[in-house]
């Protein structure tokens, strides 16, 4: 029998994207738990290969009993060796379970921008070559590392970008975004907040995410398949 790898989705147009297709085309089963759509979360992460959690625009902090169940299933899985990945909200929930802070960012990200991979053994075996990457944000909020976690890479926005802890990774960006979720997120960046904030250097233009899309999304969906294999222990 082939365990699936399990999918922790909190809202439902926040799907799993790319990270759904690149275990599609490996053979890999997953089962998606979207919380939305009314799915309740596993009360055991006994009988899954491995553990990812998705985004969301709701904070790690709020009261809402999905999050505390994602935060038992992530701890539960650390304990058992099954592999973690968190995509953006889905680190900071990583965090909070191991007991690190999440709270406001030094500044938002959203959109294409720019981390720098640590000079670290852990960071080039997840991440490559210690260098600047573009990869995908839309977050207010960061994570603070907890213990035992080592920085992977940094901003001068968000200085802790991505930690690890052995097999675990948190990600305070969206490897997970493909074409579809890029549609669907550039075209709302008008309204709202993200109106307001045309000034900050660190918020894109929804026409100008398309426009760098167009090299920046191979690239991103490269480093992903780096860090999903990874993850998944595939080599």
């Amino acid at each position: 029998m082939k365990f699936p790898v399990l999918i922790l989705q909190n809202l439902t147009p926040d799907g799993p994207g790319h990270l759904a297709e690149w275990l599609a085309r490996r053979g890999v089963a997953f089962e998606v738990r979207n919380t939305q759509a009314g799915h309740a979360y596993p009360g055991s992460i006994d009988g899954y290969r491995a553990l990812a959690l998705l985004g969301g625009e709701m904070s790690a902090n709020d009261d809402l009993p999905s999050l505390r169940q994602a935060e038992r299933l992530i701890l539960q899985a650390m304990d058992r060796d099954v592999p973690v990945i968190g995509h953006c909200l889905g680190g900071q929930l990583m965090a909070r379970a191991l007991g690190a802070q999440v709270g406001s960012s030094p500044a938002p990200e959203i959109g294409w921008q720019t981390l720098q991979v640590a000079d670290t053994s852990a960071a080039r075996a997840w991440l490559g070559e210690p260098i600047e990457r573009v990869v995908y944000h839309w977050h207010l909020e960061s994570f603070e590392l907890p213990p035992g976690a080592e920085r992977l890479a940094s901003s001068a926005a968000c200085p802790n970008q991505a930690f690890a802890i052995g097999p675990h990774l948190a990600m305070q960006f969206h490897v997970e975004l493909d074409r579809a979720k890029l549609a669907a997120w550039s075209a709302s960046t008008d309204a709202g907040f993200l109106a307001l904030q045309r000034d900050c250097a660190t918020v894109q233009a929804g026409a100008a995410m398309r426009q760098q899309a167009a090299t920046a999304l191979p690239a991103q969906q490269r480093l992903a398949d780096r860090i999903y294999r990874r993850w998944l222990g595939l080599g």
